[in-house]
């Protein structure tokens, strides 16, 4: 992949994964939307920055039609990250995909650790089985939150770059890897920062540009519940916290102290790791 494939290649990631919502789309649920103008720079931009710090990790599949399928992926320390894979929905099962993935996949030969965070679709989660990872089922929380039972939140401070030494010790203790120039991007797109750096604990919590939990990650468990709460009390009125697994209960509890409703959507796979706690991942930047 290079930076002018970058658009073409957002463009098959939005039809891919709008099929995929559309499919895969709940009763009650709402009904899926493309990329919002925001979401789509930001998506542009993230991407752009893996091409640049991470190029053998990142790659497209085309034909004389062009862009058919695209695949990003990067090294942080002994850490490989799946960003994101997608196939035009009409030359899905045509062999793209494989292709795209093995040569994503050699670009982490020599990382110990590897995760992704995949959707319902069944084809992609296969390959990722196949591949050697193992499957952890994802959650969400959703809705309203009731404002009456917020708590008195204290010791969570706004975050700056000088925090990214912080950062990336929790980001190690939790994943086995910090985030390093993932904090500088996240920073770059002026995204809320919440930090809580105490005797008893610390982590942080970055909100995206819809205002919902982008990324938290905590030492303890009541650092985590802290940050989370902030996170909701600074965030959207329509709140949804993605990426939850079963090894962070601690978010359901705070989600269902909000009042807000429990889904199950996708998987968090892991290869070498156990999944991350108390830890809230980005489902790109993980």
């Amino acid at each position: 992949m290079t930076l002018d494939d970058v658009p073409d290649a957002e463009r098959v990631s939005d039809e891919s994964f709008f099929a995929v919502d559309t499919a895969w789309r709940r009763p009650g649920e709402p009904e899926p939307t493309r990329r919002a103008p925001r979401h789509r720079e930001v998506w542009i931009e993230r991407t752009r920055h893996f091409v640049r710090n991470d190029p053998g990790g990142c790659w497209v599949a085309e034909d004389e039609t062009g862009i058919v399928g695209m695949a990003t992926s990067y090294r942080r320390e002994v850490l490989w990250c799946l960003a994101t894979y997608a196939v035009l929905p009409d030359r899905q099962g045509q062999g793209i995909g494989k292709p795209l993935m093995a040569a994503a996949m050699d670009h982490g030969r020599a990382c110990t650790r590897s995760m992704l965070s995949a959707s319902g679709d069944t084809k992609a989660v296969r390959i990722y089985r196949q591949a050697g990872f193992d499957l952890h089922p994802q959650m969400y929380l959703s809705g309203t939150v009731d404002r009456t039972t917020l708590p008195v939140i204290e010791k969570v401070r706004e975050g700056s770059a000088s925090d990214i030494d912080l950062m990336d010790s929790l980001d190690r203790a939790a994943r086995g890897a910090g985030h390093g120039a993932d904090h500088e991007l996240m920073l770059g797109y002026s995204w809320p920062l919440l930090v809580s750096d105490t005797s008893t604990g610390s982590g942080y919590a970055y909100l995206n540009e819809r205002g919902q939990v982008a990324l938290l990650a905590a030492s303890n468990r009541r650092t985590a519940t802290r940050l989370l709460w902030a996170a909701l009390a600074e965030g959207a009125e329509q709140v949804t916290v993605h990426h939850l697994t079963g090894a962070n209960q601690w978010a359901l509890d705070v989600g269902f102290a909000a009042r807000l409703e429990l889904r199950q959507e996708g998987y968090l796979a892991l290869r070498g790791m156990k999944p991350p706690a108390p830890y809230v991942h980005n489902g790109a930047l993980l």
